[in-house]
């Protein structure tokens, strides 16, 4: 296998700052794509390690790693059997060791996906609580009698599909999974297992791990008293978390996440970081009716999450300026205290480059609007090669998601497919053994080694608009004023201190004029875009932004 060349170095090494996770690039790995080191088809930790240059010419603060514990992965890691080990599938817990070092000396942070909602059903704790009503782990997870006619205990659903409740015919109860039958949900109303599980985040603190992105944050508790969710009017339902297929989007989730409980457990968690030096946790807030408002609920007051982030800008619907401006005013709302976190794309939904059609100027000047946002940006591995989703035939469907509600919803394996790094080895450099998924061909002229020949590349875009905005304090850590948004048009002003950064997207196929707010601004000419002046008319061309200073 011929991997880069492994001399990249950043430009600042990790350097204690409390901090740094303010305004912070954070590039999600998702490690059964990423690079395959022993020819077996699967991403591993080696092969993390070997294209951390690649990240580190990035200019990002940190990697988020996706689960690399042992697992049926029947969810691909999604499904823990065992909380303090990685599946040797991806290697060894040395490889993990080896992983973070090799990261913080090239001045990446390293991040990774806390799955404690819900565990494997082969994972010991489960084994032992479904073995009798009476056993010290009989209350570790959610059970509930039937009702007297045999049916579940409630009306709740899965998100994957069907009833959120498996009958057990070992100890003649009910278990509650919020996703698949074989993820039973923990009972956090249980002090054991939150115990449990604070003993597990600290173990990868000790670890030296720099923070954790907190999977299903919002479904950690349960209603106690297992009460029937409300139906959700027809106007109301959303797609943002489910697909429309699925009857998930029919129900209001009042009861089986969102509790209040859940805020008492958060401290908990945020005490225990607290006693490390800069880690940092980023909450993913599912729900389509109240993310805004659970959002706030989780970062504010400093004692709870540092940041979290919901499916605002992850959904279907088409980014407009009007619809970023009121993401933006929403999170704005959140309170003074919070911080959001933004991204386009992740493992679970599809690739935004295809979700919205983007052209390839539109790519840039979307992803120039993402890292001008007040917040920390989280990028998906592949998109700044531009890739699209991927088509994959059914008989290479992997996921369970995508198996149950084909053909109208395909499943998230179309955003998982394996990196292309060479276009001229086999499966494009990912791996010399059959790949998990195919690779896909439309990908392999994306790869890495190609565009970095090209200056013009997307490649090469990423890297000098995350050193565009590293350049600028207000961009990072400043406060966001907004001065005009349409369907097509949106820009604002970031202010840090005594800086001023002045931002203006032409989301459009059209020339459009710029009207700069008063001052003694000058167009930056060091960011990656183009704008024309002549005199005191500014124009933007299609799908072109601006980026305009004063002060410091």
């Amino acid at each position: 296998m011929s991997f880069l060349d492994p001399t990249v170095a950043s430009d600042s090494a990790i350097i204690s700052d409390p901090d740094w996770w303010r305004g912070a690039v954070i590039y999600q790995i998702y490690p059964r794509s990423f690079q395959d080191s022993n020819a077996d088809g699967i991403g591993d930790l080696s092969g993390i390690i070997h294209r951390l240059p690649h990240v580190a010419s990035l200019g990002v603060d940190a990697i988020w790693l996706s689960p690399f514990y042992t697992s049926p992965m029947l969810d691909f890691g999604y499904d823990v059997s065992n909380y303090r080990d990685v599946d040797p599938m991806f290697g060894s817990i040395g490889d993990f060791d080896a992983l973070v070092e090799r990261a913080h000396d090239l001045g990446i942070r390293v991040i990774v996906d806390l799955v404690i909602s819900h565990s494997s059903d082969q994972h010991p704790w489960f084994k032992e609580s479904r073995s009798s009503r009476d056993n010290p782990r009989a209350g570790w997870y959610v059970w509930a009698d039937a009702k007297p006619d045999g049916s579940p205990p409630n009306n709740w659903l899965s998100i994957f599909g069907g009833p959120a409740w498996e009958w057990d015919g070992q100890r003649m109860q009910y278990y509650l999974h919020n996703f698949l039958s074989q993820q039973p949900d923990l009972n956090f109303h249980n002090p054991d297992v939150r115990k449990a599980l604070l003993d597990v985040t600290r173990f990868w603190l000790d670890k030296g791990v720099d923070g954790f992105r907190m999977d299903t944050v919002n479904f950690y508790f349960c209603d106690a008293e297992l009460r029937d969710n409300p139906p959700l009017p027809d106007a109301s339902r959303s797609d943002k978390i489910a697909p429309s297929v699925n009857p998930y989007n029919f129900q209001d989730h009042h009861y089986d996440k969102n509790r209040p409980e859940n805020l008492e457990f958060l401290k908990e968690f945020r005490l225990l970081l607290n006693e490390y030096d800069a880690v940092t946790s980023v909450g993913e807030v599912g729900d389509a009716q109240r993310g805004g408002e659970i959002q706030a609920a989780y970062t504010s007051g400093g004692d709870k999450l540092h940041m979290a982030y919901d499916f605002d800008l992850l959904s279907n619907e088409f980014p407009t300026g009007e619809r970023v401006q009121a993401a933006i005013a929403k999170s704005v709302g959140l309170g003074p205290d919070s911080w959001p976190c933004w991204a386009y794309s992740n493992h679970d939904v599809v690739r935004h480059a295809s979700r919205w059609n983007l052209s390839d100027p539109a790519q840039r000047v979307y992803m120039a609007l993402l890292l001008s946002l007040r917040g920390t940006v989280c990028l998906y591995q592949g998109e700044e090669l531009g890739l699209t989703e991927a088509y994959i035939a059914f008989e290479d469907l992997q996921d369970p998601y995508g198996k149950r509600f084909w053909p109208r919803f395909k499943g998230r394996d179309g955003c998982r497919t394996p990196m292309p790094w060479n276009s001229d080895l086999s499966n494009g450099g990912f791996s010399d053994g059959k790949p998990w998924l195919p690779v896909a061909m439309e990908h392999i002229h994306s790869a890495v080694e190609t565009q970095d020949a090209d200056a013009k590349s997307i490649l090469v875009f990423y890297r000098r608009m995350i050193e565009f905005r590293r350049a600028h304090r207000a961009l990072l850590k400043g406060r966001q004023l907004p001065v005009e948004a349409d369907q097509s048009y949106i820009s604002f002003i970031r202010e840090h201190d005594n800086a001023r950064v002045f931002c203006a997207f032409n989301l459009s196929d059209e020339d459009r004029g710029v009207t700069m707010p008063d001052g003694a601004w000058r167009i930056d000419r060091a960011a990656p875009f183009r704008a024309e002046e002549d005199g005191d008319a500014v124009t933007l061309p299609p799908w072109q932004a601006l980026f305009a200073v004063v002060g410091d």
